[in-house]
């Protein structure tokens, strides 16, 4: 009899709560969509007076107040909107509020800093291949060639050069490009102060990494201060940050202007520009020097030839 009338009783409808079943009190809660709030008094009256007990007595959990900003969600509404705070936009197209890692100090410009605490409990891994291991099935010593100079010096012509000049010889080589790397490691960076020497901080750790894989790793960067270009230096022994000065004259660069950025900076449409109104601060223990020839620059092959022979020479070519 008992068995029958517990098939007989109605089962208890979804409130859009966690429901438990009264018949396996030992199984899991299941989720039943939440319906609005409205539907749901309605419904819980109902089902309460019907079956004449309270929520507890159908073996239901009590029902929770919410506040009005989550009782949209619930509902199945979206969430309210925040207006977005135009006073200062950053690299990315998001207010400085909402850019993680930046701060704006009052009439200061903006300062890249850290939300999270540096973490203690980290220890560095080694494996059992290592360096001269990945150096040896390459037969080529990994190090990286730090190209530098004015914008329209041919910085970007060199290292595309020289990539395609080592890759006919069988060597693995890689190039990291200040514009191309900005579409995306850096996609979040300007080109005040502090961004370009984060910028150059990215780099340089990548750099190495490509150089520890055996690679030789070709960093085509304007780089304009001298201590940015050092640091990167630092990250690497050995010998095997070779820096590479494309010294050509300012009147040189501008009348090539490839990319009409001098003329932008001229008209004062660009602001912060290397060699007009931001300086450039050149190498002073730079490993190769390519200077102008009576006003001209050498030839893209030349410059590779130029690189590629200090490379074989230092034996990071070896076979």
């Amino acid at each position: 009899m008992e068995a029958a009338a517990a098939a007989a009783a109605p089962r208890p409808r979804a409130t859009g709560c966690l429901t438990a079943s009264t018949a396996a009190p030992q199984r899991a809660s299941r989720w039943c969509p939440r319906q609005p709030r409205a539907a749901t008094s309605s419904s819980s009256s109902s089902s309460s007076s019907s079956s004449g007990g309270s929520p507890a007595d159908l073996g239901l959990l009590p029902r929770r107040r919410v506040s009005p900003s989550s009782a949209g969600r619930i509902a199945g509404g979206a969430p309210p909107v925040r207006a977005r705070d135009s006073r200062a936009e950053c690299a990315g197209g998001r207010s400085s509020a909402e850019h993680i890692g930046v701060s704006l100090g009052e009439n200061r410009a903006l300062e890249m800093s850290s939300t999270v605490p540096k973490s203690s409990n980290i220890f560095w891994h080694d494996c059992p291949v290592g360096k001269t291991d990945r150096q040896n099935l390459l037969k080529q010593k990994g190090c990286v060639v730090w190209i530098t100079g004015l914008s329209g010096s041919g910085k970007s012509t060199l290292a595309c050069t020289l990539g395609r000049e080592l890759h006919t010889r069988g060597k693995l080589a890689y190039v990291l490009d200040g514009d191309n790397l900005r579409h995306g490691l850096n996609k979040d960076l300007g080109f005040a102060a502090e961004d370009r020497a984060e910028n150059i901080r990215r780099v340089g750790e990548v750099a190495k990494l490509f150089a520890d894989a055996g690679l030789v790793c070709i960093a085509s960067f304007i780089s304009p201060y001298r201590r940015d270009r050092e640091s990167c230096r630092a990250l690497l022994s050995d010998g095997s940050f070779i820096e590479v000065f494309l010294n050509m004259s300012l009147e040189l660069c501008e009348a090539r202007d490839p990319k009409g950025l001098y003329k932008l900076a001229r008209a004062g449409k660009i602001k912060g520009f290397t060699g007009i109104d931001d300086p450039y601060e050149a190498p002073l223990n730079c490993e190769i020097e390519i200077k102008e020839v009576d006003g001209v620059c050498p030839s893209p092959s030349d410059m590779a030839a130029q690189v590629i022979t200090y490379l074989e020479d230092k034996g990071f070519l070896h076979e």
